[in-house]
């Protein structure tokens, strides 16, 4: 059997060590090294979470730092390896790694999903753009790097993302009609636009109901036509949910490449997004844009409805990456 390619992934998350293994609250960066792990021998450094929860990694080389200074200690000590380098978005934390391994002029793998302006414009304020701008240029200069989109960075490497393999594509059923049911999958954060759209949900007055899969965060809502799920890692029940619904909303202020869309037009479910990320089409059919006011929301809403099993058979003509597509081209970039 071949031996297995030393690969350093290094990323700002935060993990969580219990007595039974390590905890993850981020669905994406569990997926990607865990995928990756298939074909490369993966050291996982990260930051050290002290609050329990999320979902168990299978992972079995994580390093987690308490400070920027045991961070860059695990990455040097690394280097006895001679491992390939992968930096999982830029944070202050993976912009000093950078630097560091541009020190000693290693090879660093840089994969952005987004270009991280409108999260960190979030967190900190407009007038802290110029502090991230900084880190993406000097990140993107010192590395090679793996985007998802042309918008994110000029140069590097473009791929396709993708958590699906073939069972989503089987056993897709027929919507029910009878109520507008939404979907939202994902985190319950600003950047998110989800607090900004469940206030126009409110003026609906119709008897649209709204199911949102996240992390809750000890959210409530008023609106008794609002159901947390909470989060779900169970694929099989993933898919039971979207089947359930008819419509996907995905309100994000940005985004990369969000999972969200293509596991819903799978499922054979129409997708609503806002025009700030009319970007994430990308020539896929059963996306609608809506603008963020409630008319263009009923309006958008009222057009899927009405045109839903026309919708469902161009949704049928997308040709959807998949999760094998996505891990061999990454593995071709860093094998070269």
């Amino acid at each position: 059997m071949e031996k297995k390619r030393d690969l350093v992934i290094i990323n700002n998350e935060k993990i969580y060590k219990g007595e039974d293994g390590f905890y993850c609250k981020n669905l994406d960066l569990k997926f990607l090294p865990e995928e990756l792990s298939t074909h490369f021998k993966v050291n996982f450094i990260a930051r050290q979470s002290r609050v329990k929860g999320g979902q168990k990694t299978k992972l079995s080389s994580i390093n987690i730092a308490s400070n920027i200074l045991s961070f860059l200690v695990f990455i040097y000590k690394s280097f006895k390896e001679k491992p390939k380098f992968l930096v999982i978005s830029i944070t202050p934390y993976t912009f000093f790694a950078c630097i560091f391994l541009y020190l000693f002029r290693k090879k660093i793998y840089l994969y952005l999903r987004s270009d991280g302006y409108e999260e960190w414009k979030h967190i900190l304020g407009g007038w802290s753009l110029w502090i991230f701008h900084f880190m993406f240029v000097i990140c993107n200069f010192v590395s090679e790097v793996i985007v998802c989109n042309k918008r994110i960075a000029k140069k590097g490497h473009l791929i396709s993302i993708s958590r699906l393999n073939s069972t989503w594509f089987q056993n897709t059923k027929n919507a029910s009609l009878e109520k507008v049911k939404l979907l939202y999958v994902g985190r319950l954060s600003p950047e998110k636009g989800i607090y900004n759209f469940i206030k126009m949900f409110d003026k609906l007055d119709n008897d649209e109901e709204l199911s949102i899969v996240g992390y809750s965060n000890n959210a409530s809502f008023a609106n008794t036509r609002i159901k947390l799920l909470g989060y779900c890692s169970d694929e099989d029940l993933l898919k039971k949910i979207y089947d359930s619904h008819n419509i996907t909303i995905l309100p994000s202020y940005t985004e990369g490449y969000p999972y969200v869309i293509d596991e819903s037009l799978s499922r054979k479910r129409p997708v609503i997004i806002f025009k700030e990320i009319s970007y994430v089409i990308n020539g896929k059919k059963g996306i609608f844009v809506s603008e963020r006011d409630l008319d263009s929301l009923n309006r958008t809403i009222k057009l899927i409805i009405k045109n839903y099993s026309d919708i469902q058979k161009e949704i049928s003509e997308n040709k959807l990456p998949t999760k094998n597509d996505m891990i061999k081209r990454i593995t071709n970039i860093i094998d070269n």
